[in-house]
């Protein structure tokens, strides 16, 4: 069928410089290479690039623990992310970096272009300095409580509570994260780009870019609270480029990083004669350019990026397609339970094809999260592709090889039955074409089961028995093997080398999108061996035990495990009036108490949530060990313990002094 051909240029979000691969990040990825090899395989022009993001003061301050230089650290990294990304057969055309001399050019000539236009200007800023450490603190460096909502330990740029963005300014009680002291404020020039100017530019682009709609809502909540301006400089010392015309001021990496985009294209470029650079990243061409994000990181992507290539003379991306976050097993994913699952921990146990299959199966083109339910995961995997896709060509295969010696009949029995096959192309298309994954792997493996019962309904292992119907076998399963061989040509871009060993198998030199549509006649086909076998429950045993970490306490030392009557005498028991009794959000068993022990207060979280509402507690007098180190909890800091027995549950008893207590009186 004839299409008109496209040139379209996707990228996937640059790859943090400092970690490994895991679970999550996958999600991203293999959707992003789903979607250029769906491209590709229709017979259009399209070309992946992504990089590694190189820059920033995470990156240095690891760099500096680990004794190396960020360059060293970021190139072995690199070289972690291209093998295990090639271990899941994410097919890039060029993956590249961000500390790169492409990048640099790039970077400053948006910037001066910007500069030039009136778009970048300086003014004087306060900024969280850390004393102790002698540098000035990245966003993210300083925790604190969220200035909107309240929520405790959230990131000095955005509360991931509530979703507020601010500058660590706005936080209430901010700690550094490097040293744990609490920052000062110091002045610093900085560069600002004029975001706050482009909203009309933004809406015009949106218009155009046919955004998901939970996007555009975003987009409408960022509007609404107005478009601030961005600094665009960091202070030394920082890894990343300086600032033309200053001694230690740098491009901050969000800046340098979604230039990383163009520059690993342009890195492309200059070996392939067959692609040009302006032809994809100067207006008016009819190229098409893709990013591929991920929901946190909308911000940069739909506003920011957009406004810098407009403003700097560079096309707008034609879309920007967001996707949601990856769960393990209906929860965050854990170190502790295993579910922190690296790339490459996968890929020592399982075929990537499985995994590849199982994202397919559960994504589609909103930002809502998936989960990755690991016994849904084996079940579905040894009944989709084993039990229903892979058996149709075993069933099928051994009597073309044994009986007729590869050959194929020169014709279908059912013609019509073919058709429904090849009729599902465009609608499976669509599907790909718009991200669906999910409902084209729904359609192709509704034509799998019917694939099957035409199989059962003849059933070629009785028909074998009889010399009269050998024809009649080998035909019908020829007719098998052409419906398998038509969903395994829709499944390429999802089981890319499951689908070229099958290729193989049937002896084709290559396919591509409409080849499904036409029958295989007449040839030879190979021995038929096995192209998948199942997934043993102990396969996903095996990586979850060896993705766990241990999260134990240190442990104490003590004779016998029993404690000496010194140690006992060290604790400082208190008599404490409750003041002040609340909810903790975000946590269910935890109530905040504001603790009045005479001579001051203290504040304590205790897990008496079901057993108290937190009004009846004011007032009354509880025992409290004054003397506990304060310990930091994702909620705040508990300063002591309140003293209480039971099981648990809603039988949990405080701990009461005798009458005539007063606050501050010891416990003997």
């Amino acid at each position: 069928m004839a299409r008109k051909p496209r040139k379209i240029l996707v990228t996937s979000a640059l790859p943090y410089a400092s970690g490994s691969l895991h679970m999550g990040h996958l999600v991203e990825y293999l959707q992003t290479d789903l979607w250029v090899r769906f491209q590709k395989l229709r017979g259009h022009k399209c070309t992946y690039v992504c990089a590694s993001d190189s820059h920033g003061t995470p990156i240095m301050l690891k760099a500096r623990e680990l004794g190396v230089s960020p360059e060293e650290l970021t190139e072995k990294v690199s070289q972690e992310f291209v093998r295990d990304f090639a271990g899941f057969g994410v097919d890039f055309d060029n993956f590249h970096t961000t500390h790169s001399p492409e990048n640099e050019a790039l970077t400053v000539e948006m910037y001066e272009a910007l500069r030039d236009t009136g778009d970048i200007y300086t003014r004087t800023i306060e900024q969280s300095y850390d004393e102790k450490e002698g540098m000035f603190l990245p966003d993210r460096f300083v925790r604190g409580t969220c200035p909107r909502c309240k929520s405790e330990d959230q990131y000095g740029d955005a509360c991931e509570v509530c979703g507020a963005t601010y500058t660590p300014a706005d936080l209430i009680d901010p700690i550094s994260v490097l040293s744990g002291t609490a920052p000062i404020k110091r002045e610093s020039e900085h560069y600002f780009f004029k975001l706050s100017e482009y909203e009309k530019r933004l809406r015009d682009w949106m218009k155009h870019a046919t955004l998901d709609k939970n996007v555009l809502a975003k987009l409408e909540e960022w509007f609404e609270a107005g478009l601030r301006d961005w600094d665009i400089s960091r202070d030394a010392p920082y890894f990343g480029f300086r600032i033309p015309d200053t001694e230690d001021k740098y491009f901050y990496v969000w800046l340098d990083a979604p230039v990383g985009y163009p520059a690993s294209f342009k890195h492309l470029c200059a070996r392939r004669d067959d692609l040009d650079f302006d032809e994809y990243w100067r207006p008016g061409h009819d190229t098409e350019v893709y990013h591929f994000i991920g929901k946190d990181i909308m911000y940069f992507h739909t506003l920011f990026w957009p406004a810098v290539l407009q403003g700097a003379g560079f096309r707008t991306p034609t879309s920007v397609f967001a996707h949601g976050f990856l769960t393990v097993n209906g929860q965050k994913m854990s170190k502790s339970r295993g579910t922190f699952i690296k790339a490459r921990t996968y890929l020592d146990n399982l075929s990537p094809a499985y995994l590849r299959y199982y994202y397919a199966a559960k994504l589609g083109p909103t930002i809502e999260d998936i989960d990755l339910n690991l016994d849904d995961f084996t079940a579905r995997v040894n009944s989709d592709l084993v039990g229903k896709l892979i058996n149709i060509a075993s069933r099928c295969a051994g009597f073309i090889g044994k009986r007729f010696k590869g050959q194929l009949a020169n014709a279908l029995p059912e013609p019509e039955l073919f058709a429904e096959f090849a009729d599902a192309s465009e609608k499976i298309a669509e599907h790909f074409e718009r991200r669906e994954y999910s409902k084209a792997m729904r359609m192709i493996m509704s034509l799998a089961d019917t694939a099957n019962r035409y199989i059962d309904e003849k059933k070629p292992w009785v028909m074998i028995k009889h010399d009269e119907r050998l024809d009649e076998v080998q035909a019908v399963c020829t007719q098998g093997l052409n419906m398998f061989r038509s969903l395994m040509i829709y499944l390429t871009p999802v089981i890319p080398t499951v689908a070229d060993d099958a290729r193989a198998f049937l002896g084709e030199a290559e396919w591509n999108w409409d080849a499904a549509t036409e029958p295989l006649l007449g040839t030879t086909i190979s021995k038929f061996k096995p192209l998948l076998t199942r997934v043993e429950p102990q396969q996903v045993n095996d990586i979850v035990e060896q993705s766990k970490e241990s999260t134990k306490e240190p442990e104490t030392v003590a004779d016998d495990d029993y404690i000496s009557i010194d140690d006992f005498t060290k604790v400082d028991l208190r008599i404490a009036r409750i003041d002040k009794a609340e909810s903790v959000e975000g946590a269910d068993k935890l109530l905040a108490l504001t603790l009045n022990l005479g001579d001051s207060t203290r504040s304590v979280f205790a897990g008496i949530k079901e057993a108290y509402e937190p009004e009846s507690l004011v007032g009354r007098h509880v025992i409290v060990v004054a003397n506990l180190a304060p310990r930091k909890m994702r909620f705040g800091v508990s300063e002591g313990m309140v003293l209480a027995a039971g099981p648990g549950g809603k039988d949990i008893f405080l701990l009461a002094p005798d009458d005539g207590a007063e606050p501050g009186m010891r416990v003997k």
